[in-house]
């Protein structure tokens, strides 16, 4: 009787010590993806990114914790559009997590919910790091975001029903939330209007879009290729012919060349956070955007 009953007894002790409420575990590739989700998922979802502001999202390595997390992921939230062909193919075939392969419900792609900019015309790798499917870095636009959450609510309701009613109301709280704020951004953002700028990598392209801003030059030579003296040089002089009014990196980026030529073109060189968590003041979405424009209207002062 009591070997029948030990088993029981640890049964019904495992089973009281499940939380009441089980959770949703996501993964997000970048950190944005993982703020959205606790935005729309509250204390129903558990989020975690596999990478950080201060990391640049093309040069991950597939450590084994990150396979774990992988493994042990129900919804996996990335940009796709090749920005994570590096790492991220390894991680869904080493982890063999079936529930997160593309295709399945717990695999979102956001850079598939947006209008993307600048997809080739042809591909030529000679021109450095070029993705088929467009510049991925769309979370610099708010109004991808907002986009990405219509998706990302719908797919945990899919993949947790019992609380879809709870991940529709946060969602529209948010969206509510989100769209005077995106108001008020553009109306702050007004003198950036026509304002042309260097950027260190073509990663800035949405954020200016969004802000009718320009990029006249970049401090890579090509896409990937980091910056060198020749090409320093020659950015230098053509911004004697064509000013710019900043030079800007993302917060993980490098800031020895867009100090030189910020020194030498005498105009500043601005850093923005490029998602959450790349300073103090981007502790969530609407941090990172209240952040973003601050600095850019100190740049154009």
């Amino acid at each position: 009787m009591k070997k029948t009953l030990l088993p029981l007894i640890g049964t019904l002790f495992a089973l009281l010590a499940l939380p009441a409420h089980a959770t949703v575990n996501v993964l997000a590739c970048e950190p944005e993806w993982a703020a959205l989700a606790t935005e729309i998922g509250g204390d129903k979802v558990k989020a975690s990114s596999a990478t950080t502001a201060l990391q640049d999202p093309h040069r991950i390595e597939a450590r084994p914790s990150l396979i774990a997390r992988t493994r042990n992921a129900d919804l996996l939230v990335c940009t796709g559009l090749e920005l994570e062909v590096g790492w991220l193919p390894i991680l869904l075939q080493q982890s063999g997590n079936a529930k997160i392969a593309p295709g399945q419900p717990g695999y979102l792609e956001a850079g598939m919910l947006v209008p993307r900019l600048e997809i080739p015309t042809r591909l030529d790798r000679s021109e450095g790091d070029v993705h088929a499917a467009g510049n991925p870095h769309i979370q610099q636009d708010p109004r991808n975001i907002a986009r990405v959450a219509d998706a990302l609510v719908q797919r945990l309701s899919q993949i947790d029903p019992a609380n879809a009613s709870f991940y529709q109301a946060r969602h529209k709280d948010f969206s509510a939330r989100w769209n005077a704020a995106i108001q008020n951004w553009e109306r702050q953002a007004a003198p950036l209007k026509g304002v042309s700028v260097v950027e260190h990598h073509k990663n800035m392209e949405y954020l200016l879009n969004w802000l009718g801003m320009r990029a006249v030059g970049t401090l890579e030579p090509k896409p990937g290729v980091e910056p060198s003296a020749a090409h320093l040089s020659e950015l230098g002089n053509q911004l004697q012919r064509q000013p710019a009014k900043m030079v800007l990196r993302a917060a993980y980026q490098d800031s020895r060349a867009s100090q030189w030529l910020a020194e030498h073109a005498h105009i500043p060189a601005v850093v923005v956070p490029f998602t959450v968590g790349g300073d103090e003041k981007a502790k969530d979405l609407f941090g990172l955007f209240d952040d973003t424009l601050q600095r850019l209207l100190e740049g154009v002062k």
